[in-house]
């Protein structure tokens, strides 16, 4: 077996400043959303999906695709939702079941959205120059191209 090929410093530091900025940007506006609206980053990701959707719904796999999480991911966080009253399963057709807003989760997704905006613009996008937004835009986008045309290893 041949020697990994390790990063290079140059490398390292790009790929650890990543991982660095991605977990402690996702932990504050974690916290944030949970101090001003009562709910977290995935409640927020659902809840922000459904109400996108042109009658607030859509069918289960186009919300896992949408949010590109894993089955079981959106399995859990979907039964904690709909205990809370923030979103429901409606019966769709024999290939589906639609997952819903409630009046309840609605309401959460307007009250909560204008404050993590808000908080995503002092937090994120002040922090950065419009070269630097365009350029992480333009990273963001090489990556996912990138990634899109693999198979999943």
């Amino acid at each position: 077996m041949a020697d990994p090929e390790w990063l290079t410093e140059r490398e390292q530091r790009a790929w650890q400043g990543f991982l660095t900025m991605r977990e402690e940007v996702t932990r504050r506006l974690n916290r944030r959303l949970l101090l001003d609206s009562g709910i977290s980053e995935p409640d927020y990701a659902i809840l922000a999906t459904l109400s996108e959707a042109p009658e607030g719904h859509l069918r289960i796999l186009e919300l896992r695709e949408r949010l590109m999480w894993e089955k079981t991911r959106l399995t859990h966080q979907l039964s904690r939702m709909i205990k809370r009253g923030l979103v429901e399963r409606r019966p769709a057709d024999p290939r589906g079941v639609y997952v819903a807003l409630t009046a309840e989760g609605r309401e959460t997704i307007l009250a909560a959205a204008p404050l993590h905006t808000a908080y995503v613009r002092r937090s994120f996008i002040e922090a950065l120059s419009p070269v630097q937004l365009d350029a992480l835009a333009t990273i963001s986008e090489t990556v996912l191209k990138h990634q899109r045309g693999k198979p999943e290893e």
